[in-house]
């Protein structure tokens, strides 16, 4: 691949991580709030603003697709479903609760300066490594829980052109956003400076995903590089081990882009392949953004005073979470904003077990912070 093409991938990477960063900073769009509110607060304010991204994201790449313009449909990396992406999705769940957010969240918090977040990171880390050890039992797992078909998404599988479906979700969902206006459920009074409502940072983030498909061939993912990063960290200590792991000789990304002609190849391997090439920009862009905001907005703070038992807990969060990325093949960020756009069988699966797993973090918070749900008569929140 040529030295502008390179240069061109890590740049539109790191314009759309800072943008997702700051937009996220600013509207505290936080998945696993989102859903963690469901069932500690019985709240669904947050949740409306992804409902509202995921259709709105389902609807510009399917307008994209008919043009012609998105030539890798459905994208690499998707894979036929099977309960894994079930347990995948339920342990995932549990490990954005604990760690206090997801993937991306836990990003976006520590370019705020938030060292929970910092701690989280780590146990991403450590959770990647220990998935590598794990990978050829799990690939057998994954090949006996199979649902017997090789279908990525809901189209395929029963033969209809997905504009079908995306019709079908507009016209449910519609209604349904015109009530939540009528009813002034899309905003909340703040008085916060520079606060942007989580819906306009759902509409902003569903223009990011686009364009990530339109410019690298694949909506936005980053927990792979996790990975790749835990393997250059454990090179340092252990090289052969690494060198002999299957997980990490593996190369899932190899297709050639239609257009383009380009080869695309890559894994979770110590290596600067194409993978880390669309994904560490955006990491690295996210933190970036954040911490544009939160110092733009005199916000940004390390607390040091922060009990030793919620560090273990959001560590323990944290290594949940990237274990479970990797069994899932693929974190919240890939079967939410990406995968469920286009109606993934896997994506479907994984959203089935995150649900009751964001339950059951939950309950295991409350049950190691001592908490009491709490449920308000009346939505009102503070940022």
């Amino acid at each position: 691949m040529a030295t502008q093409s390179i240069f061109l991938i890590y740049l539109v990477g790191t314009l759309l991580g800072v943008i997702s960063g700051f937009v996220m900073h600013r509207s505290d769009y936080c998945m696993a709030g989102m859903f963690r509110d469901i069932f500690m607060f019985r709240q669904t304010f947050r949740i409306r603003a992804l409902a509202l991204q995921i259709v709105l994201t389902m609807i510009v790449i399917e307008v994209f697709r008919l043009l012609h313009l998105l030539p890798l449909y459905p994208f690499p990396l998707l894979n036929p479903p099977s309960l894994a992406n079930l347990i995948g999705g339920f342990l995932f769940g549990i490990g954005m609760v604990l760690a206090g957010g997801c993937v991306v969240g836990t990003l976006y918090k520590m370019g705020a300066g938030n060292l929970l977040s910092v701690c989280a990171f780590g146990g991403l880390l450590i959770g990647s490594a220990a998935y590598a050890e794990i990978h050829p039992w799990w690939v057998k797992v994954i090949a006996n829980t199979g649902l017997g078909t090789k279908s990525l998404t809901l189209p395929q599988l029963t033969g209809l052109n997905p504009t079908v479906f995306v019709l079908a979700f507009a016209a449910a969902a519609l209604p349904l956003f015109r009530r939540w206006r009528a009813e002034h459920r899309w905003e909340i009074a703040s008085h916060v400076r520079g606060y942007l409502q989580p819906w306009k940072g759902a509409v902003v983030l569903a223009a990011v995903s686009l364009l990530s498909y339109l410019l690298v061939g694949m909506p936005l993912g980053i927990s792979t590089t996790y990975a790749k990063m835990a393997a250059m960290l454990e090179m340092t200590v252990a090289a052969k081990h690494v060198a002999d792991l299957a997980f990490f000789l593996a190369t899932p990304l190899h297709v050639v882009h239609p257009s383009s002609g380009v080869l695309l190849s890559g894994g979770g391997g110590p290596g600067f392949d194409y993978i880390w090439m669309i994904q560490f920009p955006v990491i690295g862009g996210i933190v970036l953004g954040s911490a544009i905001s939160a110092l733009r907005l005199r916000e940004f703070k390390i607390y040091r005073r922060i009990p030793g038992k919620q560090f273990l807990i959001t560590l323990g969060g944290g290594i949940l979470l990237g274990l479970s990325s990797r069994m899932a093949s693929g974190c919240n960020v890939w079967h939410l904003m990406g995968g469920l756009p286009i109606l993934a069988l896997s994506s479907l699966m994984f959203l089935g077990g995150l649900l009751p797993g964001t339950w059951a973090g939950s309950r295991l918070l409350s049950g190691f912070l001592g908490l009491k749900p709490i449920v308000f008569r009346k939505e009102k929140h503070d940022r």
